[in-house]
Order: C-alpha cells, then sequence, then structure tokens
C-alpha cells in the first residue's frame, strides 16, 4: 500500500527541504515542486510530488490522526 501524507515546509535547502508531518520532522526530496518555507506538500516515498493549501492539508492531518487514535485505542 502507498501513502502520500500532507507536511508543512520548514526550512529549504536546494532541493531538500525539513518538514512537519503534523509532529515527526523528516526531510524530503522537493525537486520535483516549486514550494516555499510555510507551504504544504505532498509527500510520497521521501518527494513532495504535490502542493497543497493549508486548509486541505489540515484536513487531511487531521484525518491520520483519528485513524491513529483509533488503531491506538482498538
Amino acid at each position: 500500500m502507498c501513502l502520500a501524507i500532507p507536511a508543512k515546509i520548514l526550512k529549504i535547502h536546494d532541493q531538500r527541504a525539513k518538514v512537519d508531518f503534523g509532529g515527526a520532522i523528516r526531510e524530503v526530496n522537493i525537486s520535483l515542486v516549486d514550494a516555499n518555507v510555510g507551504e504544504y506538500v505532498v509527500v510520497h516515498a521521501g518527494f513532495a510530488i504535490q502542493k497543497l493549501n493549508e486548509k486541505e492539508a489540515q484536513e487531511t492531518l487531521g484525518l491520520w490522526h483519528e485513524i491513529l487514535n483509533f488503531l491506538e485505542d482498538g
């Protein structure tokens, strides 16, 4: 199964960016998108593949949190 998860760009250096997945900070490749610090991207397999607006990102991250909470409680 493949997952693509939204993340907020915190810092950019060349084609790499530190991003926040709602609490988990990771480094990803942003060479496929034209994105800036503070914007949200969809990340798949270590690559930012698409930009999205903050509202969409927050809605998706909220759903992820609900799923994870359900799995922890289940």
